[in-house]
């Protein structure tokens, strides 16, 4: 059955394209074009994580010490079974999961805030604005978790003597002395360095939603909050699931602050700190391999997790021109 569609203004009609805008003439050349441009780019990440992930694979299923590389024995999936039931492992892995979710959850707060800064400053500071909130994202992390860590120590600190006066900070208030005060410390250096991270995706998010919705919707008469909830939000759901995603995969596979901060004591030890403690500290091999897939696959999870969550379709969504 042939559908058409009438011409404003003519009377006339005009057939419909039967194959539906995502197979058009323009989408398909949108499509070569992004495969051209990106196609090179993605061949080279593959050739160079493949290699890596398939030899740590391979070596998390020997019994291989660094320490003695001529007595190399085959275990299979010996090494997985005792990570999965060592208490180590779960302490870990749940560190991991607390730092992440209280990241990235204060992070979306946060960065949205910082975003409709960034999107209703006046045109005159806008470039300054955004460029001042960019830069803990420039500062390296390593450099970042020193300057936190120097903030918050015994010696050169200078944080009990500014916050002496919040309940439980004390002028010997040692915050890398306990498991909750560290995380703290960890979280909230992470939360400063990575926030402009995700306001600046969010930023790309609400120019893509279109002001005809929202002069609709003031003409309608909707207060501020009843636009956000429901024009601005729901049209910048792919920026969001971006964000979250991006952020959520880097947050759980911290490390720079953790290893800078802590060197792991008090219980703050993530998942890659144990697979770095393994191969490089321990020189167990197999066990450290072990350890990164498990790491890989709990990446591949909530990856999939979020795509799956979110129903959006990157490759459909597209701003209004």
């Amino acid at each position: 059955m042939t559908t058409t569609t009438e011409r404003t203004g003519t009377g006339g009609a005009v057939p419909a394209s039967p194959a539906g805008p995502g197979t058009s003439d323009k989408a398909r050349s949108e499509q070569r074009l992004g495969w051209m441009l990106a196609g090179p780019a993605f061949v080279i990440m593959l050739l160079v994580t493949a290699y890596p992930i398939a030899q740590a694979v391979y070596y998390s299923l020997f019994n291989y010490r660094l320490t003695d590389p001529d007595n190399i024995s085959f275990i299979g999936l010996n090494n997985y079974a005792v990570i999965l039931t060592d208490e180590i492992w779960w302490i870990s892995f749940g560190v991991t999961v607390f730092i992440t979710v209280v990241t990235v959850a204060v992070e979306l707060v946060l960065g949205f805030a910082l975003a409709l800064v960034m999107m209703n400053a006046l045109k005159a500071i806008r470039p300054v604005l955004r460029a001042a909130i960019l830069i803990p994202y420039a500062v390296i992390t390593v450099v970042s978790a020193f300057a936190w860590q120097y903030a918050f120590s015994l010696d050169s600190g200078f944080v009990n003597s500014w916050f002496s006066w919040l309940p439980g900070v004390a002028a010997d208030t040692d915050w890398f002395g306990g498991t909750w005060s560290s995380l703290f410390v960890i979280c909230l250096a992470e939360i400063w360095k990575t926030t402009p991270f995700i306001s600046l995706l969010l930023l790309a998010g609400l120019a893509q939603v279109p002001d005809v919705l929202q002069e609709a919707a003031r003409v309608d008469g909707a207060s501020w909050w009843q636009r956000m909830w429901k024009v601005t939000i729901p049209n910048m759901k792919a920026a969001i699931m971006v964000a979250l995603l991006f952020r959520t995969l880097d947050a759980f596979r911290v490390f720079d602050t953790v290893f800078v901060m802590t060197g792991g004591a008090n219980n703050t030890e993530t998942v890659s700190f144990l697979a770095y403690r393994q191969t490089i500290a321990r020189l167990e091999i197999g066990l450290g391999s072990a350890v990164s897939v498990l790491l890989f696959l709990s990446v591949v999870v909530i990856c999939v997790g979020f795509i799956k969550g979110f129903k959006v379709d990157l490759s459909q969504a597209r701003g209004e021109k």
